[in-house]
C-alpha cells in the first residue's frame, strides 16, 4: 500500500481534510489530520504542543511543512501549516493516539520489507509487480515495464562506469536517447500525454511499444558505450544519441508499416478529478 493510499484509508474517514495542489503534488492540513487523528478539541493547540515536544527531542517538524492559504470555517482563507504525504507519515509518528496506530504498523512494515528485498532483491522485483497489478495494469504490460526497468539499471550501472554520477547529466543523457527515439523530449511525452504532476513517471504510462522501443534505445546504448567506453560527459552524448537513432530508425520503419504514430497520447492516469475537488478542498 502506497502512502498516498493509506493516508486516504486511515486518515480521512469521511472527514474533510483541507487540501492544495501546489507544483502537481497536494498538500494536506496538517491542522485538520491532527484533528481527525487526535479527536482534539483544540488542534491548532495540540500541534502546537506536538511541535514543541518533538523540538526538546532534537527535531524541527516545521522543516517538512509548507504554509498556504486554506479556506477556514468562517468562508475566510488564512495561513495554514501544511505537509505533503511523507511528511504527514513522520508527523503521524509523533500523534500518540490509538487512531494513528495503523499508520505506525504500516511504516514498521514497509521498514520491514525494505531490509528483506535488501538481501533477496527478487522480492522487491515481486512487489512492484503486485503494485502494478493492484493498480490494473494488464500483465503483459507489467512484464515489458519490468524487464525496461532492469535495462535501465545496467544503462545507469555503465554510465557510473563512465565517471558520469550527477543527477542532471543522467537526465541530459536519458532526454538524449528518447529524443532521437520518439522524435521528442521527455517533457515533451509527458505533456502529450496530458501528465502534470512531477510524480508521474512517464514511462508507468507508455504503451506496450513505447516502452519496447524505449528499451531499444537504452540497451543499445548500453551496448555501444561498454564497448567504446567514452570518458568524456559529450563523449557519452553522443553515444546516447546514437543509442537512440538505432530506436528511432526501428520506430519510423514500424510506423511505415502499422501506418500510425508510436507515440501516442495514450496514458494510464484515474478517472479526471471533479472541477471542484482540483482546488482546495
Amino acid at each position: 500500500m502506497t502512502a498516498k493510499e493509506i493516508i486516504k484509508l486511515a486518515v480521512f474517514e469521511g472527514k474533510q481534510i483541507r487540501k492544495t495542489l501546489h507544483e502537481g503534488e497536494w498538500w494536506f492540513s496538517v491542522i485538520d489530520v491532527v484533528g481527525v487523528l487526535s479527536d482534539s478539541d483544540n488542534p491548532r493547540d495540540y500541534w502546537y504542543r506536538i511541535k514543541q515536544r518533538e523540538k526538546i527531542s532534537g527535531t524541527e517538524l516545521s522543516t517538512i511543512c509548507r504554509q498556504f492559504k486554506l479556506e477556514a470555517s468562517d468562508g475566510k482563507r488564512r495561513i495554514t501549516d501544511c505537509s505533503n504525504a511523507k511528511g504527514l507519515l513522520r508527523i503521524i509518528q509523533s500523534i500518540p493516539s490509538p487512531k494513528a496506530e495503523p499508520f505506525k504498523q504500516w511504516l514498521a512494515q514497509v521498514g520491514y520489507d525494505r531490509i528483506q528485498e535488501i538481501e533477496n532483491p527478487e522480492l522487491a522485483q515481486e512487489r512492484m509487480k503486485q503494485l502494478y497489478e493492484q493498480k490494473g495494469y494488464p500483465k503483459d504490460w507489467i512484464d515489458k515495464r519490468l524487464r525496461g526497468i532492469a535495462i535501465r539499471q545496467n544503462l545507469t550501472d555503465e554510465w557510473q562506469e563512465r565517471g558520469i554520477t550527477a543527477e542532471r547529466d543522467f537526465s541530459i543523457l536519458t532526454a538524449e536517447i528518447a529524443k532521437a527515439t520518439f522524435g521528442i523530449t521527455p517533457s515533451e511525452h509527458k505533456d502529450l500525454k496530458g501528465l502534470t504532476r512531477k510524480n508521474e513517471n512517464l514511462r508507468d504510462h507508455m504503451t506496450d511499444l513505447e516502452l519496447i522501443f524505449t528499451m531499444l534505445g537504452e540497451k543499445v546504448t548500453t551496448e555501444i558505450s561498454h564497448a567504446e567506453k567514452p570518458d568524456t560527459f559529450e563523449k557519452n552524448k553522443k553515444v546516447a544519441k546514437r543509442g537512440g537513432s538505432v530506436a528511432g530508425t526501428a520506430r519510423r520503419e514500424t510506423e511505415k508499416e502499422l501506418g500510425r504514430s508510436i507515440v501516442s497520447k495514450k496514458n494510464y492516469l484515474p478517472k479526471q478529478i471533479p472541477a471542484d475537488e482540483k482546488e482546495t478542498a
